[in-house]
């Protein structure tokens, strides 16, 4: 059986041949069909994370498959399919990256309707956090203007087609030209390298919840484009970890800085992943996914750590 591992920190993972894995009492068999390559395990890869796995392990903390064999009455049955993520995989122990896994129950959820097996992989972070984002902590209503700032990536892409499907007007901003393809249909988008329509986001100043996925020193100006009384969410820093507010204008402008700590946020994640499942299936959202093969594991990374992955990277066995 062929799977991809990590055999050094810092180091390249290789394709290797490995034993077949064996289902012991209480776990599950899967059929790996995709495996995500995740910011986190690059993360994990270079050795400087809290949980490391015993090396040379079997990198990917997400995947999707079909069932080959379970326990009676686990609620699952050979040949459905099951999305992979917890229980450890690709932290504690070997993950997804590989053609087939024996797993724990707890790291197996049953898909009720059926998604090509690229997105079934890759779903679960953006499109639970985006549903978090908006409906728990922003509150949004169905009349709001909303701004995406990062609405090419992942979780951009998804809050703002769940912010138009909630009845919002969605405006995306994206920091390349290149860029502006990616933006979900129905959203307008608008590049960090026009300063026309910047200026005209801040002159006007009609949004009342801005979406803000960069971090970074930019965040506090951004912040100015949305009216006073509204509220910017803030998810992600791949622009910068610091950011300084002058406390005058924070102060006149009234506007809420609201953070997001999906880990605190786990179970809720799963409360309403079925919902946004069956909206998956049926059309009325989109995961944007990049292919690779087992062995273009390095390649994904590399793409992955310089940005130019479209959507999210899987890998297909």
């Amino acid at each position: 059986m062929r799977a991809v591992r990590f055999h050094g920190w810092g180091q390249d993972p290789v394709l290797d041949e490995v034993d077949e894995p064996t289902r012991d009492t209480g776990r599950v068999l899967v059929q790996v069909q995709a495996a995500a390559v995740a910011h986190l395990d690059a993360t994990v890869a270079s050795g400087n994370f809290e949980l490391t796995p015993e090396l040379p392990y079997i990198g990917g903390v997400e995947g999707s498959g079909v069932v080959l064999e379970c326990d009676e009455g686990s609620g699952l049955e050979p040949g459905c399919q099951v999305m992979l993520r917890g229980g450890g995989l690709g932290l504690l122990r070997g993950g997804t990256w590989t053609e087939r896994v024996s797993v724990s129950p707890k790291a197996v959820t049953r898909l009720d309707s059926p998604l090509p097996p690229e997105v079934a992989a890759t779903f679960f972070v953006p499109a639970t956090t985006a549903f978090v984002v908006l409906h728990d902590v922003a509150r949004l209503d169905d009349d709001e203007e909303v701004v995406v700032v990062g609405a090419a990536g992942a979780v951009g892409a998804m809050v703002a087609q769940q912010a138009l499907l909630a009845g919002a007007k969605v405006t995306g901003v994206v920091g390349r030209e290149d860029q502006v393809a990616d933006v979900p249909n129905g959203v307008t988008a608008l590049c960090l390298d026009s300063p026309e329509a910047i200026d005209r986001l801040a002159a006007e100043r009609s949004t009342s919840l801005l979406v803000d996925t960069l971090g970074g020193e930019g965040l506090a100006e951004r912040g100015r484009w949305v009216r006073p009384g509204g509220r910017v969410v803030a998810i992600g820093y791949v622009a910068g970890t610091d950011v300084r507010l002058h406390l005058p204008s924070w102060l006149l402008d009234d506007v809420a800085l609201l953070p997001v700590n999906m880990i605190r946020r786990e179970r809720r994640a799963h409360e309403v992943a079925g919902e946004l499942v069956e909206q998956l299936s049926a059309g009325q959202l989109h995961i944007e996914t990049q292919r690779y093969g087992l062995a273009e594991a390095a390649t994904a990374l590399a793409d992955l750590r310089a940005g130019k992955v479209r959507g999210r990277a899987v890998l297909v066995p």
